[in-house]
């Protein structure tokens, strides 16, 4: 990491520990999200759709968040409501977790390979909720997992996060890998995007001087 990127606290300046609780609880699913964004990638994921918790951990290990996901839905339906949810939740922590965004970075870009598949994620906390999403799956399921629910997930994250969020993938024949490398650079746009430039303490990255709608 650039030395103008390491977080405040390296540079001896106090840091504002950036964390939240979420607890939201609906008749179709219950859920509760524990977010550190100044974490070491410890994940704690019990969402009750199994590929769902593995691709959350990949925003985990590659943001170097610490997150616990405990998530009861009625998945005897589907896993419509938790994958949403769980996403709408994750917004909602991230939303709080970044506060008023002074010395924020902003801005996060990441392009991940798989093999064969490759994905760009690139997201801006502008506090506009607005998602572009082009996968073009080779296949309708992974496993139990319905892939169009990658897309319920991340409009729930962009809604409540207030984020702008493009994701492209650029490439990939195997629909697993497509999703996976999505995950993989949202994590690392997000480390990115959250990480604390030590020149820009007190500022927030907007001539605006906000960064609320």
């Amino acid at each position: 990491m650039n030395s103008e990127l390491i977080l405040g606290e390296k540079m001896g300046a106090t840091q504002i520990q950036r964390t939240a609780h979420v607890v939201r609880n609906t008749s179709e699913t219950q859920i509760e999200v524990e977010l550190n964004l100044d974490g070491t990638g410890v994940g704690h994921l019990d969402s009750g759709v199994p590929f769902l918790d593995h691709m959350l951990d990949q925003i985990v290990r590659h943001g170097l968040m610490d997150l616990t996901v405990k998530a009861t839905g009625d998945t005897y339906i589907d896993d419509h409501h938790t994958v949403e949810d769980v996403g709408i939740a994750l917004g909602q922590a991230f939303a709080k977790a970044v506060g008023d965004k002074k010395g924020m970075v902003r801005y996060g870009h990441s392009y991940v390979p798989l093999d064969e598949a490759l994905s760009r994620v690139v997201i801006d906390f502008s506090g506009r909720p607005g998602l572009e999403l082009h996968v073009p799956y080779t296949r309708a399921r992974v496993g139990n997992f319905d892939v169009d629910l990658t897309g319920e997930f991340f409009r729930g994250f962009v809604n409540h996060a207030q984020v702008t969020l493009h994701i492209d993938n650029l490439r990939g024949v195997n629909a697993h890998h497509q999703i996976e490398t999505v995950f993989k650079a949202f994590g690392r746009a997000l480390r990115m995007a959250v990480a604390i430039d030590a020149r820009a303490a007190d500022q927030v990255a907007s001539t605006k001087g906000t960064l609320v709608g």
